[in-house]
């Protein structure tokens, strides 16, 4: 029975999984993500975690999803957002030095989407897009069953889009991108409180709340209707923390989408919540392990 390891590398937690070819999770394990998280040491706590979970060597290959790009062929960290001095780190070269086994690298939303599209939501789709709606704005693309990096390997950047050139200046150096209007940080700039709280004021029926649920999804819808008419998927998974308020924003989303739609561009389309929660990226590392194998996984 082949093996693989799945890791979600993130700024506070690494979550990893032995994985079974058909997607049963055998072990898994978190630890904390070591403070500084410099390469070396994050590499160290890794090794060390892998060695915990697979204490009879029995995986076959190492799937890894970091919290910022990797380059095209998965073998370098480019940049990982809120960890210290990682600038092309050669984690997957690392790694294979220290274990033996073939390693490969993705950014963290593209291993949810992954993952998504193996155990989740997006399991009767092959083509979908996943947007991660959390601190930041994220997204994957899974085209004809197959995960769209790019021509560099960073495409997918979903979250950075444009959706009001007059908006609030981003990070990415654009100006009112679909993050700044649906992140954590927006909807605390935008109301003053909090998603959950809001969720909740929404539950009970609050009128301020379900307003602002109903602008938000007409946002998200809008923001979408770019992805929608280039790509043309058959389904958009919604994942994050935000997602927890799917009910109520879900109506104005799908309102905007079908006014600013032509039906060819979104026939049968469905809109889902995700189905993994924070399980997805591990999930989706251990898919990437078993395509760098030539494991056919159903």
């Amino acid at each position: 029975m082949q093996q693989v390891i799945g890791i979600d590398l993130g700024g506070t937690a690494i979550k990893l999984g032995r994985f079974t070819a058909d997607g049963n999770c055998l072990q898994s394990l978190s630890v904390n993500t070591p403070q500084p998280a410099t390469p070396e040491a994050v590499l160290s706590t890794i090794v060390d975690a892998i060695a915990q979970i697979d204490p009879n060597n029995e995986s076959i290959a190492i799937g890894l999803g970091t919290p910022g790009p990797a380059d095209a062929t998965g073998r370098i960290a480019k940049v990982a957002i809120n960890l210290i001095g990682w600038h092309d780190v050669p984690l997957a070269d690392w790694l294979e030095a220290k274990t033996g086994k073939p390693t490969i690298l993705a950014n963290d939303a593209n291993c949810a989407g992954l993952g998504e599209a193996w155990l989740g939501a997006g399991r009767s789709f092959p083509n979908l897009i996943l947007l991660t709606l959390g601190t930041g704005v994220g997204g994957a693309i899974i085209l004809d069953g197959k995960l769209f990096v790019g021509h560099q390997g960073a495409a997918a950047e979903l979250g950075l889009i444009s959706l009001n050139p007059d908006g609030p200046m981003c990070n990415s150096g654009n100006q009112g991108s679909l993050e700044q209007h649906t992140s954590i940080s927006a909807i605390r700039r935008r109301t003053g409180k909090e998603p959950a709280e809001l969720g909740a004021l929404a539950q009970a029926g609050d009128p301020e709340a379900l307003t602002f649920w109903q602008e938000y999804g007409k946002d998200l819808g809008i923001g979408l209707t770019s992805l929608l008419y280039v790509l043309t998927p058959q389904a958009i998974i919604i994942g994050g923390g935000v997602s927890a308020s799917f009910e109520f924003f879900l109506p104005s989303l799908t309102a905007e989408i079908e006014k600013r739609v032509l039906p060819t561009s979104r026939a049968g389309l469905q809109i889902l919540p995700a189905e993994l929660g924070n399980a997805a990226g591990m999930v989706g590392a251990a898919k990437l392990a078993l395509t760098i194998r030539q494991i056919c996984v159903s």
